[in-house]
């Protein structure tokens, strides 16, 4: 059975004459005849760019060994250092050249160039090599964002350390699962961070999490003073600038195999504890390179800007190691996009002339509905000239948001990259080349050259252009997941299950691709998949139904057991005006009804409408859908939720009008 795709999006825009001028990829035509040379020679094509993109200290031989799928090698006899990819053939050709621009919350600016992110790095790899660790061993870092993260991760793969990022919003739980799942014998962290202008403790966390139990593995602390808040301070803790004291700023990088774990980052998944995806070394920093030159495609006069803290795969991906390593400028944000106001983003902008700019749909909405709000805070009363390039990622962006995003910071005039990808992945699988791709709002497009990306039914069966289904990646490529760390069983489960063959990449998501151009829509998550009265509707499809409408800025829709249809529609809406009173609660319920039935038809029509002023989100934006579930069916909310950004909302939309 496949999923339903009902809704049409028939605005298409064609790239510039300026977008494709001077791009990498500056038609369709070469981005065809870059797809035909993985077709032609699969191998031979990921071997070049790998000696053309990576500087080996021991050439590879060998560039796939599938002898034991879903466990596939890459360039495994080859050897490297990520570290010194990234930063010392920048610091010897352009020392120069700005690497980051770090913005703090309260607006002051440090700029670092190559030679001198450099030489810090290396700086807090001798403090590191003093505490005796081991290559492969592993280290915890929980840090905000700035410098310093980038520094520790850096530091870490100079030296052949494995390193596990923690976002700064996570709870003392979530970091002892983390430590104790890695035997984690390091931590590096600070005593707090600055956030939308309040202080948030962040060594406390750790003390807790330790004294959990379960964390016997850590031998020492790193603290590094960020807030000057007073913090309790043990045997094992050391001062990060205690450890660099006296350090030489050389420090030679340590030769790893190619398929040395690079990091371990986790992520939720849908039962049980989390998941400890492992990426390899020169594999995920091939395609973290590859995909800045093509997707963002960067120049040397670029300045770009992610704005996902390094916690996530995006932060690791997009700031940590892709753009260091192509030698890119960019910026990094400690703050928040409402704080003081809500045109925090738009000042950055113009403030820094961000040429490449690349965030999350879920900030997109919130500065829309802001911005209604505030009219001071809409994105054109900045000059925002600067910006050539667009991006998002993280979720799919409804059809509404792209229009906005497009008119009102892009100014008509700069392609949107609309991105997909996964921790799993590593870096982007389907997403436009801004030169080449004709856009069409709410499509990510066309698959990544290289990526043999595809829809199938239940079996793993091909299914016709035009028929959702499951999405699936059918060859193995560089930055692939490894494995789950210590649970290679849940791996293959999870990632190659034997319902669909066993030998194609589960990526979880349903999708459909256009019947005449062949343009992947993601249709949300297959678990988020509404099996309504016997028809399969993918929740994207009706959440961007409902926010096309004038009055509503954001959407979330969940399934809820029902007798009768299977499953009904529970929609979660955030209006751009206030929330609805008693009085006009039905007249604005029955109007969203009916919208949603004249955009798909009556079968996705919400049984139940419920207001919040924002939804559930973590600090990183991602929507926690299983909340609403829980909400939707009445059941009391037992699930961990320290990491919302604001926990209020819940009792918002558990009330009924």
């Amino acid at each position: 059975m496949s999923i339903e795709s009902i809704h049409k999006e028939e605005r298409i825009f064609h790239p510039s004459e300026k977008s494709s001028k001077n791009a990498r990829v500056s038609d369709l035509a070469k981005y065809t005849e870059l797809c035909e040379s993985f077709k032609k020679d699969y191998l031979g094509t990921w071997g070049e760019l790998a000696k053309e993109h990576l500087i080996w200290d021991k050439p590879f031989s060998s560039i796939l060994d599938d002898k034991t799928p879903p466990f596939f090698k890459w360039f495994e006899d080859g050897k490297l250092n990520a570290s010194y990819n990234c930063l010392d053939k920048h610091a010897s050709s352009n020392p120069n050249k700005t690497a980051i621009i770090f913005e703090a919350d309260d607006g002051q600016v440090k700029k670092i160039t190559y030679l001198q992110l450099l030489k810090s790095v290396c700086q807090f790899s001798n403090g590191l090599k003093t505490l005796k660790l081991d290559v492969g061993d592993r280290v915890i870092i929980y840090l905000p964002m700035g410098i310093e993260a980038v520094v520790a991760m850096q530091a870490c793969a100079r030296l052949g350390l494995t390193h596990s990022v923690v976002f700064g919003g996570f709870s003392a739980k979530s970091l002892q699962e983390r430590i104790s799942d890695t035997e984690a014998k390091l931590v590096i962290t600070s005593d707090g961070q600055f956030r939308g202008g309040k202080v948030i403790p962040l060594k406390q966390a750790i003390d807790e999490a330790i004294n959990m139990g379960g964390c016997e593995s850590v031998e020492k602390v790193i603290v590094y003073k960020r807030t000057n808040e007073p913090f309790e301070k043990n045997d094992r803790d050391i001062m990060w600038e205690s450890l660099i004291d006296k350090q030489s700023d050389e420090c030679p990088a340590v030769s790893v195999p190619a398929e040395h774990p690079l990091f371990i980052l986790y992520t939720s998944g849908s039962t049980g504890k989390p998941k400890g995806v492992q990426h390899s070394t020169a594999g995920y920093l091939l395609h973290a390179i590859n995909t800045c030159r093509l997707t963002f495609d960067l120049h040397d006069n670029d300045i770009y800007w992610c704005t996902a803290d390094v916690g996530w795969i995006t932060g690791h991906t997009y700031v940590a190691y892709g753009p260091t390593a192509i030698g890119a400028t960019q910026v990094i944000f400690e703050g928040v996009p409402t704080y003081p106001d809500a045109s925090r983003f738009w000042q950055l902008i113009e403030k820094h002339k961000v040429s490449v700019f690349y965030t999350a749909p879920t900030a997109i909405r919130a500065l829309t509905k802001a911005s209604e709000i505030n009219k001071n805070t809409h994105p054109k009363n900045f000059d925002l000239s600067s910006l050539r390039i667009l991006g998002t990622v993280g979720e799919p962006i409804n059809p509404e948001a792209w229009m906005w995003y497009y008119e009102n910071v892009g100014n008509n005039q700069c392609p949107i990259v609309d991105t997909f990808w996964q921790t799993e992945t590593g870096g982007h699988v389907i997403t436009p080349l801004p030169g080449a791709t004709p856009l069409i709002p709410g499509s990510c497009t066309l698959p990544f050259p290289g990526i043999d990306i595809d829809v199938v039914d239940e079996n793993g069966g091909d299914l016709e252009w035009g028929n959702g289904g499951l999405l699936v990646i059918k060859k193995p490529w560089p930055s692939m997941i490894r494995t789950i760390w210590r649970d290679p069983d849940r791996f293959k489960k999870s990632y190659f299950p034997d319902e669909i063959g066993g030998k194609y990449y589960l990526a979880g998501d349903g999708a459909v691709r256009d019947k005449e151009n062949g343009y992947f829509t993601i249709m949300g998550r297959i678990d988020d998949v509404l099996n309504v009265s016997g028809h399969r509707l993918g929740t994207m499809e009706v959440e961007s139904a409902l926010v096309s409408n004038k009055m509503v800025t954001e959407a979330a829709v969940i399934g809820r057991p029902c007798e009768l249809k299977g499953e009904s529609i529970v929609a979660f809406v955030v209006l751009k005006g206030k929330r609805p009173t008693k009085e006009n609660f039905q007249e604005i319920v029955n109007e969203l009804r009916s919208w949603v039935a004249k955009e798909i038809g009556p079968i996705a029509k919400p049984e139940e409408i419920r207001f919040g002023d924002n939804l559930p989100k973590t600090r990183s934006g991602k929507i926690m859908r299983r909340l609403l579930r829980t909400i939707a069916k009445g059941e009391e909310i037992t699930a961990d939720i320290s990491t919302l950004e604001n926990p209020k909302i819940l009792e918002q939309l558990s009330e009924k009008i």
